[in-house]
């Protein structure tokens, strides 16, 4: 494998010193790119662009070409280890993820396998495999997964949900059998993950997109736990250095401490506190990555420009800051405008390094 050039992200996610902030965008290979579209178009589909690694290589490296950006991350989706698990990934014309065969009953949920991600996934082992190659220790590599809790909610629910009945009916009157459906994912997170080390990744990204509609208890119960598992399980050594693990609970800024706790390297913080508020609650245990709000790439340069400054601000001096937006970028985004976020982040962070 090609030595790291810049390995900005990976020593910011262990709290080393940086010359300067690093930054990358969740989603920055996506809609908002006319390149991309034209290759999902080529692909023929979003599932089909994601199984073939060669094009899954192309997107992952479109916003570089774009962008002087400090880490690539791989182009996949987090529903990747259900559909691997039998339940039917499709998506439907102008809706978002569904299932052919959802999750109702205990006997749904035993009969699911294990998961072996080289045979089950190979098509993403692949793709890292070929973006590690076609990177060139250019930045680093993220791998991701979602976490256990936000899985099964698509799992129960067939699909995208605003209300959560039957995952939280299930997690409520059927907790032995959530808990199930729990601990299988937990260890096909793992497996997943450390074979995704092994293919190339050079950090981790745990997505709990829906654990912040959860209770503090529940969360704590069917979410965190199970993160806190799949922690404990991860490859932490490659390459002769560490993998840092980042987890991310969107809604979760009130358990950030009790998140601190996991074992993890960092947590992403979404825009709902402040990373002087964050940076407080987790006593600088962990690195903080984020947290502008992605509908301020809707505003002027010189907007946004403010913005950085003022998050940089709210970080303060010291190690660990990633910045990043605090939930993917939208579709509809000017691409000019992550470029002024990118610059400003560059420009007016070195002072806080020194």
């Amino acid at each position: 494998m090609s030595e790291l050039k810049n390995d900005r992200l990976l020593r910011a996610l262990l709290r080393e010193p940086v010359d300067l902030t690093p930054v990358w965008m969740m989603r920055q290979a996506g809609r908002y790119l006319p390149e991309y579209r034209a290759t999902r178009q080529k692909a023929g589909d979003f599932l089909s662009l994601c199984k073939n690694p060669e094009l899954a290589c192309e997107v992952t490296l479109q916003p570089l070409e774009r962008y002087p950006l400090d880490a690539a991350i791989l182009f996949s989706d987090i529903l990747t280890i259900p559909d691997a698990m039998g339940l039917g990934l499709y998506f439907g014309e102008g809706e978002g993820p569904r299932f052919e065969r959802p999750l109702r009953a205990r006997a749904d949920v035993d009969a699911l396998g294990a998961l072996d991600p080289e045979d089950d996934l190979g098509y993403v082992m692949d793709a890292v495999r070929v973006i590690r190659r076609e990177l060139d220790g250019r930045v680093p590599l993220i791998g991701f997964s979602g976490s256990p809790w936000t899985l099964a909610t698509y799992m129960v629910e067939g699909g995208s949900t605003k209300n959560f009945a039957r995952s939280k009916g299930m997690m409520f009157d059927q907790p032995a059998v959530m808990h199930a459906l729990l601990a299988k994912l937990a260890d096909a997170v793992v497996a997943y993950l450390n074979a995704q080390v092994a293919a190339g990744a050079q950090a981790l990204m745990i997505f709990d997109t829906w654990g912040g509609v959860l209770t503090p208890h529940d969360y704590a119960e069917f979410s965190l736990a199970y993160m806190r598992r799949i922690v404990e399980g991860l490859t932490r050594e490659a390459e002769g250095r560490r993998v840092p693990v980042i987890l991310f609970t969107k809604g979760g800024a009130q358990w950030l401490d009790r998140m601190a706790d996991s074992g993890c390297d960092a947590l992403g913080v979404d825009w709902t506190i402040s990373l002087a508020d964050a940076r407080r609650l987790v006593q600088d245990k962990v690195a903080l990555q984020g947290n502008m709000d992605p509908c301020l790439l809707y505003a002027s340069p010189e907007r946004i420009r403010l913005e950085v400054a003022r998050i940089l601000e709210s970080h303060g001096s010291g190690v660990g800051h990633v910045f990043n937006l605090g939930h993917g970028i939208h579709p509809d985004i000017d691409p000019e405008r992550p470029a002024a976020m990118i610059d400003a982040v560059h420009e007016l962070s070195a002072p806080y390094h020194r």
